[in-house]
């Protein structure tokens, strides 16, 4: 059974940075392709940024290319999102999640796995 741990959210002023850790067990951490996901108050979950299994492929919604970024680190079998330039808009769960699976990335049901989530409070 694969576990997911989120870890580092918080509150931080628009303009400033968070990095979003998740730690995987269970599993070889390079059979997993890796994403992230977000859910605002009232708003339906999306997508947020994708990793392939090797790393030498990632996806990024529009609304966070060029201040978002999703690296994942082997030997400690994590997975980050590092946000920079962070706008109140962010402010959200954010979750990590694993696929055993082939599929698009950048849809929530190519993925099996799920973390518990991690508030990100953004203010103005």
């Amino acid at each position: 059974q694969v576990q997911l741990v989120e870890s580092g959210g918080g509150l931080v002023q628009a303009g400033g940075s968070l990095r979003l850790s998740c730690a995987v067990s269970g599993r070889t951490f390079s059979s997993l392709a890796m994403g992230w996901f977000r859910q605002a108050p009232g708003k339906e979950r999306e997508f947020v940024a994708a990793i392939a299994r090797s790393g030498a492929r990632t996806d990024y919604a529009d609304s966070v290319k060029g201040h978002f970024t999703a690296p994942r680190d082997h030997a400690k079998n994590t997975l980050y999102l590092q946000m920079n330039s962070l706008k109140p808009e962010d402010t959200a769960v954010y979750y990590c999640a694993a696929a055993m699976a082939s599929g698009p990335l950048n849809f929530q049901n190519s993925y099996e796995y799920w973390g518990q989530g991690t508030q990100v409070t953004v203010s103005s």
